[in-house]
């Protein structure tokens, strides 16, 4: 898992990212017009974008967007919804058995709030998120974020902050409503 980020914009290692951005954007173009039962081009393509096979039962129903995808460790047991966005720059990784709903997004980069700075780097932190946790659709998790085991995060949250174990997270700026 990658540590918090910081990348010149006007450097080598930023056009070395864009390059891949647009090499992903191309396989994730790929692979969301391929017919859905096609699971050995889609198999295929996966392996291209995160570079290595999905990891065994494992299930990700296409439209699928990623920026990066290298950045992206997902284990066993893991299900994505359709529709679902994961700008993985820090990295983002989804520990067994997690179940994501359509049209959440993970959100590892972004930019420093000085305007003098804002256009000169780009920001991260990475995403973390633990076995059996549930993301409901919409959702939308931001840099930096841990959310603990057994979690589960209600459709359309917005988390910004850690989410402990076992516990319910609601609204637009997610808040802790219940643990167990």
């Amino acid at each position: 898992m990658s540590s918090d980020r910081l990348m010149l914009v006007h450097s080598p290692e930023f056009q070395a990212h864009m390059e891949r951005v647009q090499r992903v954007t191309d396989l994730t173009s790929r692979l969301n017009v391929l017919p859905f039962g096609d699971e050995a081009g889609k198999a295929n393509l996966f392996e291209q974008i995160l570079g290595k096979p999905l990891p065994t039962g494992t299930t990700i129903y296409p439209p699928f967007y990623t920026d990066h995808g290298l950045h992206l460790d997902l284990a066993e047991r893991v299900f994505i919804n359709q529709n679902c966005s994961f700008l993985d720059y820090a990295g983002i990784r989804l520990a067994e058995g997690v179940w994501i709903g359509p049209k959440a997004t993970f959100i590892t980069g972004g930019h420093p709030v000085d305007p003098a700075e804002r256009q000169l780097y780009l920001t991260g932190a990475p995403i973390d998120v633990a076995e059996n946790v549930w993301i409901g659709a919409g959702a939308t998790i931001l840099p930096g974020v841990t959310i603990g085991r057994d979690a589960v995060i209600a459709a359309g949250a917005i988390v910004a902050d850690d989410v402990p174990p076992a516990t319910l997270v609601t609204g637009p700026k997610a808040t802790v409503r219940r643990q167990w």
